[in-house]
């Protein structure tokens, strides 16, 4: 059984919720085309752990799944009430990247780089310090 403290997450109105380990294995902030179009922001700042350490803890009935149907295909997790991006599974299934802005509790990781900024918005300027890649490194 894990030691690592449990965070909650919610939707925006609150009909999902759920808990993920204090465990990310990394937190970026993704300027990708599909995560500012999903989050009608600049850039989606996530973070990224085992599938297996995510899980609903209310609202499963909800939940709106968007992307490939396959059981390898990345795809997104919404609230279908409200539509909120709570999480991505990527890699094969094995990687959920977490919406920060979703989190109830703060993690203890803070986001470490920008990444695929060859495709950042035009009109917003990255003014940090953190390194930025074209794509995951």
């Amino acid at each position: 059984m894990s030691t690592n403290r449990m965070l909650k997450g919610s939707c925006l109105c609150g009909a999902v919720t759920y808990e993920v380990e204090d465990a990310f294995r990394y937190a970026l902030n993704c300027h990708c085309t599909d995560c500012r179009r999903a989050t009608g922001g600049a850039f989606k700042p996530i973070g990224g752990i085992e599938v297996e350490k995510l899980s609903i803890t209310l609202g499963q009935d909800t939940i709106l799944r968007y992307g490939d149907e396959g059981p390898e295909g990345s795809h997104d997790i919404h609230c279908g009430t409200c539509g909120s991006l709570l999480y991505s599974i990527v890699q094969k299934g094995t990687r959920a990247n977490v919406s920060l802005g979703t989190l109830i509790d703060a993690p203890s990781i803070r986001p470490s780089m920008h990444i695929f900024v060859g495709s950042k918005a035009p009109w917003y300027e990255i003014t940090d310090d953190l390194p930025q890649h074209e794509r995951f490194p």
